[in-house]
């Protein structure tokens, strides 16, 4: 009994800081389906990259499905959409497109805004393989 105190105790001390504090970053899904939700969840994002301190302090990947997929169709986005796009993608948030929305709405990635990647399993499917792993969900 009295060697597993110390390991109780290391278990005790790993629980109480929890995963946030044993890594470096937390990684986090955001996922958007609405094409009119698409500038707040953008906005989102980018107070939850200021609010932790930067973004070399949060790994985010953003998932869009359905309308939200027009939202970021170059021709109909808006310069708000565009540009907050664009500074998300340089402070590192990764960029994925479900692939059954891309053939449902006809669309390639070369028709939307820069920097998506196709997930051709899936937008919602991504998404539960990413919390599997241990993402937490937002879907503002």
């Amino acid at each position: 009994m009295i060697r597993a105190v110390p390991l109780l105790l290391a278990l005790a001390g790993a629980a109480i800081l929890g995963p946030a504090q044993a890594q470096d970053k937390l990684d986090v899904v955001y996922h958007v389906s609405e094409a009119e939700r698409v500038p707040f969840v953008l906005g989102n994002i980018q107070n939850h990259i200021d609010g932790v301190g930067g973004p070399d302090k949060v790994h985010i990947v953003l998932v869009a499905h359905g309308p939200a997929i027009n939202a970021f169709n170059d021709i109909e986005a808006t310069d708000r959409v565009r540009a907050s796009l664009a500074k998300l993608k340089d402070e590192g948030v990764e960029l994925a497109m479900c692939g059954n929305t891309l053939k449902g709405f006809n669309l390639t990635l070369d028709e939307l805004l820069p920097g998506f990647v196709e997930v051709p399993e899936g937008g919602v499917t991504k998404i539960a393989e990413l919390q599997s792993k241990g993402y937490v969900y937002i879907r503002p």
